[in-house]
C-alpha cells in the first residue's frame, strides 16, 4: 500500500484519536503493576532497596545465605521456628473477598533450597516452607511440625490468611511420609501432597553430602490455578536447569477467598527434636500488584501527552517519510539483482522461511550474515524433470548488518562474484532472495554435510583427527579453487577472507571455499591493488602488507592460504595464543629456523606421513613469507602440492618494512645478489638431509 503525498493529516487524526483512547482506558480506582526481585545471593542483603525482614531470633543471614532456622555445632537447635520475608506487602486483589468472577494478582518465584542433616540427629526435621503471609509476624510456639506457619491454638483457622508450599522431611501422623510436597491453606495439614521419593528426589542428604534442588511456584491469578515443579541440581554455582515440563503438584486455589489484601512473600522452617540445615541459597520473586491511580494523575498524563504531541507528529513524518523511501530503495535493489546475467533460482521468503523451520536451525555466524540449514521439499533434478524430485538440503545466508546500504554493496558484490564463478572447489549457489517485506536479503547454496574445516581440525581431544589423506585432498582442492581465481575466471578474483573456518566440507571431504562478501574482482589490466582503502579480514591471516596499507592483492590471498596450510598440517589455530609466538606463522618459522619443523607437525598424524608433512609446512611457510614478493605464485603452489615441483625455504626469513606499493606496469624484475645460505628444501625433508648452498631468488621492488 502507497502511502499518502501528505500524510500530516492523518498523522494528526491518529495522534488524536490514540489521546482519546488513552485517556478512556485510565483507571480511576486500580490497576496492575509487575514487580520482580532478585537475589543470586545473600551477602549485605539489607544494605540495599531489596531488604528482608527476619521475624525471630531462630533466623540468621550468613554465608551468602538464608539461614531460616540458625545451625550450630554446639547447642543443639532444636524446637526452633523462623521466618525471613520480603519486607514489603504487595496487594493481591481489589473489591470484596467474596468476590468470585474478578481475577487475582499472578505471581512466579523460584528459588535454590539446601536441606541438610546434622551429625548429633540421625533423622532430619521438620522442613521448609515458601509462605505467603498477612504480616510479617511468626507466630508463638511454631516449632515442630508446625513449620513456622501456626501453632497449636491457631492451626486450621481462616484467619491466619497463610498459604504455604512444604517441602516436609518429618511424618506427622496426618503426614503420606517424612519426604514429600504440600500445598498448605491456614493449617499444616496439606491440602495437596506428593511424595518426592517415586520421583527420585531426597530432600535430606545422607550426613556430609548435600543436595540441592531449585523449585518453581507459579500461580495464575486469571485461572487461578498454582503449580509447583522441581529440579535437582548438582552444585549451587551450576546454571539454573531449565524449570521442567511437567509439575509435581497443582491445585486450584482462589487466593481472595484465602490470603489478605496486602501480603508478604518469604520462608519458613521449623526444628522438632529431631533437627537439620534449611538454607535458601537463591531466590526469584515477580508479582503482579495492585496500585492506587487518582484523577490528579490522569491529568498529568494527558498533560504530558499534550506536550509531546507535537514532537511524536513531527517523528512519524518522519518516520513515514523515512519508510516510504526505504520501499523504493528496496525496489530498486531487486531490479538490480534481477538485471544482473544468469542468475539462479529466485526463492520466496516463505519458502526459504519454511525449509529452515522459521530460521530456528542456525550453522554458524560471522560478522555480516548468519547461517541457517534448511530442506527444500520435492525439488526437481537439473534437467527439471518430475519424476527424480527429491528433497534437497541447502545453507541459507542471511544478511544481518543493520546498514542497509552496506548490505547492498556486501550482497550484490557476492552475488556478482559467486554466480559467475564455477569451480568444482567452489560452493556453488543455489539461489537468491531479496525480500522487501522482511527487508532481508539471502543467498542459498548447497548444504555441506562437514560442516567447516576449523570444526574438524580443533576438534575435542577424542574426536577422529582428519587423516593425512584428507587433509592433502582438502589443501590442495584450496589452492587450485584459489588458482582458478586468481588465473582462470576472466577476471581476477582476490577473496580477502581465506581461512579455515571459511573452507566448507562436503560428504566425502571435498574442500569448497565459500563465503565471498569480502571478495573483489580485478580487470587484467589495472592494477593488482584493490582501489577500495580499509582492511577487510580475519587477524591471523592477513598479509602484513595488507595491513599495512589496507590493499589486497592475490599475494595476499596467497599468505592466508599459507596460514592454513600450516593450521592443517599443524592441527593448530592461526592465534595459538601463546606469549612467545601469538601467530602460527611466527610459531613454524622459529621451529623451522632451528631445525625442529618436526616438531610442527600433528602428533596424530602417525610416523608414516610425517616426511609429507614436513613438506607442506614447507609450502606454508614459503606462502606465509613476509614478503609478498618471495610468495610462490597459485600454479606453482598446485603443482608443489601435487608433488610435481620442489622448493626451497630458507633458515631465515626477511622482516617485513612498511613501503608503498608499486603498480605492475612499473615493476622491474632484477636478478638478486647471490647470497651463500643454509636452505632446506622439499625433497630434503622426505630425506632428512640438508645442504649448504646458493640460494638465487626473484626480487620484486
Amino acid at each position: 500500500m502507497e502511502l499518502p503525498a501528505n500524510p500530516i493529516p492523518a498523522v494528526v487524526l491518529l495522534l488524536s484519536l490514540l489521546a482519546a483512547a488513552m485517556v478512556a482506558a485510565l483507571p480511576v480506582s486500580a490497576r496492575l503493576k509487575t514487580r520482580t526481585i532478585t537475589y543470586n545471593g545473600f551477602t549485605d542483603c539489607n544494605s540495599n532497596t531489596e531488604k528482608l525482614y527476619l521475624a525471630s531470633n531462630d533466623s540468621t543471614l550468613a554465608s551468602d545465605a538464608l539461614h531460616v532456622t540458625v545451625e550450630s555445632d554446639y547447642n543443639p537447635p532444636t524446637n526452633l521456628s523462623g521466618r525471613i520475608l520480603y519486607d514489603k506487602s504487595f496487594k493481591l486483589w481489589e473489591g470484596q473477598n467474596d468476590t468470585y468472577s474478578d481475577r487475582v494478582a499472578s505471581f512466579n518465584t523460584s528459588f535454590l533450597v539446601t536441606l541438610n542433616r546434622m551429625i548429633a540427629f540421625p533423622n532430619p526435621g521438620e522442613g521448609l516452607t515458601f509462605v505467603v503471609a498477612p504480616d510479617l509476624n511468626l507466630p508463638s510456639n511454631s516449632f515442630g511440625g508446625y513449620l513456622g506457619l501456626t501453632n497449636f491454638t491457631t492451626d486450621g483457622n481462616v484467619s491466619n490468611q497463610i498459604i504455604a508450599i512444604e517441602l516436609d522431611t518429618f511424618q506427622e501422623y496426618f503426614d503420606p511420609d517424612s519426604n514429600h510436597v504440600g500445598l498448605n491453606i491456614n493449617s499444616v495439614i496439606s491440602k495437596n501432597t506428593t511424595s518426592l521419593s517415586p520421583l527420585g528426589f531426597e530432600l535430606v542428604a545422607p550426613y556430609g553430602t548435600h543436595n540441592f534442588f531449585n523449585v518453581w511456584v507459579q500461580y495464575d491469578g486469571i485461572k487461578k490455578f498454582i503449580a509447583v515443579y522441581m529440579a535437582q541440581q548438582a552444585n549451587p554455582t551450576d546454571p539454573t536447569p531449565p524449570r521442567p515440563d511437567t509439575p509435581i503438584l497443582t491445585s486450584y486455589l482462589d487466593l481472595r477467598r484465602v490470603v489478605n489484601q496486602n501480603s508478604y512473600f518469604g520462608f519458613s522452617a521449623s526444628t522438632g527434636n529431631s533437627s537439620e540445615i534449611n538454607r535458601v541459597l537463591q531466590w526469584n520473586l515477580t508479582v503482579e500488584y495492585y496500585y492506587d491511580v487518582n484523577y490528579l494523575e490522569i491529568g498529568l498524563i494527558v498533560g504530558i501527552l499534550t506536550v509531546v504531541l507535537l514532537p511524536a507528529l513531527l517523528v512519524l513524518v518522519y518516520y513515514f517519510r523515512k519508510r516510504w523511501l526505504s520501499r523504493r530503495s528496496d525496489r530498486q535493489m531487486s531490479r538490480k539483482v534481477k538485471r544482473m546475467p544468469g542468475m539462479p533460482r529466485e526463492f520466496l521468503y516463505k519458502e526459504l522461511q519454511k525449509a529452515t523451520n522459521n530460521f530456528t536451525m542456525k550453522l554458524g555466524q560471522g560478522g555480516f550474515a548468519e547461517v541457517y540449514k534448511g530442506t527444500l521439499a520435492n525439488q526437481k533434478d537439473l534437467e527439471g524433470e518430475l519424476p527424480n524430485q527429491k528433497d534437497l538440503e541447502v545453507a541459507v545466508k542471511m544478511f544481518s548488518r543493520k546498514s542497509l546500504e552496506g548490505q547492498e554493496v556486501d550482497f550484490l558484490e557476492e552475488l556478482k562474484i559467486i554466480n559467475q564463478v564455477r569451480h568444482k572447489n567452489l560452493v556453488p549457489l543455489q539461489g537468491w532472495c531479496y525480500s522487501h517485506r522482511h527487508r532481508k536479503l539471502l543467498l542459498v547454496y548447497d548444504y555441506m554435510p562437514k560442516g567447516s574445516l576449523d570444526k574438524h581440525l580443533y576438534g575435542d581431544a577424542d574426536s577422529t583427527p582428519l587423516s593425512w589423506d584428507h587433509r592433502h585432498k582438502i589443501t590442495t582442492g584450496v589452492a587450485t579453487a584459489i588458482d582458478y581465481l586468481h588465473n582462470h575466471y576472466n577476471k581476477r578474483v582476490v577473496h580477502r577472507d581465506i581461512k579455515a573456518s571459511n573452507i566448507m566440507l562436503d560428504a566425502e571431504f571435498n574442500a569448497k571455499l565459500g563465503d565471498f562478501g569480502l571478495a573483489q574482482a580485478l580487470d587484467y589490466e589495472k592494477t593488482s591493488y584493490i582501489q577500495s582503502n580499509g582492511v577487510a579480514g580475519t587477524w591471523g591471516y592477513m598479509a602484513p602488507e595488507y595491513v599495512d596499507m589496507g590493499k589486497a592483492t592475490e599475494q595476499s590471498d596467497v599468505y592466508a592460504f599459507g596460514v592454513v596450510l600450516l593450521e592443517v598440517v599443524c592441527g593448530r589455530k592461526a592465534l595459538t595464543q601463546t606469549n612467545t609466538h601469538p601467530f602460527i606463522v611466527d610459531w613454524v618459522w622459529d621451529l623451522h629456523c632451528k631445525g625442529n619443523l618436526r616438531e610442527a607437525v600433528d602428533r596424530r598424524l602417525g610416523e608414516d606421513n610425517t616426511a609429507e608433512a614436513q613438506r607442506f609446512l614447507l609450502v606454508g611457510l614459503a606462502c606465509s613469507h613476509p614478503i609478498a614478493s618471495k610468495r610462490p605464485k597459485t600454479r606453482e603452489i598446485v603443482q608443489i602440492l601435487q608433488g610435481s615441483v620442489t622448493m626451497d625455504v630458507p633458515l631465515s626469513r626477511q622482516a617485513y618494512k612498511s613501503s608503498p606499493p608499486v603498480p605492475l606496469g612499473n615493476q622491474d624484475i632484477s636478478l638478486a645478489t647471490a647470497t651463500e645460505s643454509t636452505f632446506f628444501t622439499t625433497a630434503d625433508y622426505e630425506s632428512g638431509s640438508a645442504h649448504v648452498g646458493i640460494n638465487i631468488e626473484m626480487q620484486h621492488p
